[in-house]
């Protein structure tokens, strides 16, 4: 009886409320995970070839950078409602929004990365006689992952919390809940709604740094040796 009384005392921690919503609750958890993953995926596909781009030279990375910056600092609701017309109130529209948020960090770190694969290791691949795009796809971009990586990982995380806006729409996932919640206040959802969102972007970032630690192993190499327990303590005079 205990419990349920949280639900009219309206406590924010409430056992009966995650009892009695948990399906409301995975159901949104999963709309969220799914918005967060395809947006991410496609600002990925879309920030590859423009980080490229911007590899070129210095009059395609101001034009590219610029217009993902000047993207970025369009309001959320201003840029839900330019691509209304185009998308409608679908999930597309969400995901359109979230990918071109997503492209100011992709791209720069793509492109950070790219510039950071020293010149000799070029170098000798192109001595070995690599391609273009055999140098990219073997040596290049391998080199770049940590810094592609640190990007992904940003953008994820601020696409997980960036989703919750998607509720104006009734596709922001966990947000969809923050706002049925509001008008009454109903702490507990509120409460439950917004751990989770913190949860996903923890585990989310946790996962990401595993697959960046599989995919560079050489990152975890010693850069050192201890020169002393290598050679031996030094002879007493």
């Amino acid at each position: 009886m205990a419990g349920q009384n949280c639900l009219v005392t309206n406590d924010w921690i409430c056992g009966e409320y995650l009892r009695s919503r948990s399906q409301e609750l995975t159901d949104a958890t999963v709309q969220h995970i799914w918005i967060t993953a395809v947006s991410v995926a496609l600002g990925v596909v879309v920030a590859f070839p423009l980080a490229l781009l911007a590899r070129r030279g210095r009059r395609f990375a101001g034009p590219v950078l610029g217009l993902t910056t000047v993207l970025y600092t369009v309001p959320s609701l201003a840029m839900f409602s330019l691509l209304l017309p185009l998308f409608g109130l679908s999930a597309a529209l969400v995901v359109t929004g979230l990918v071109l948020y997503s492209l100011t960090i992709l791209v720069r770190n793509i492109l950070a990365g790219l510039q950071a694969v020293p010149q000799e290791a070029k170098e000798a691949a192109r001595g070995m006689g690599y391609g273009s795009v055999r140098l990219l796809w073997e040596v290049e971009l391998p080199l770049a992952m940590p810094a592609v990586m640190a990007g992904i990982r940003i953008a994820t995380v601020s696409t997980i919390a960036l989703t919750t806006v998607g509720s104006i729409v009734g596709r922001g996932g966990l947000g969809n809940l923050i706002e049925d919640a509001l008008p009454s206040f109903f702490k507990a959802q509120v409460l439950a709604a917004s751990v989770l969102c913190v949860l996903l972007a923890v585990v989310a970032d946790l996962l990401l740094l595993g697959v960046q630690r599989l995919l560079t192993p050489w990152t975890r190499i010693p850069a050192t040796r201890d020169v002393v327990g290598a050679a031996g303590p030094a002879k007493a005079v």
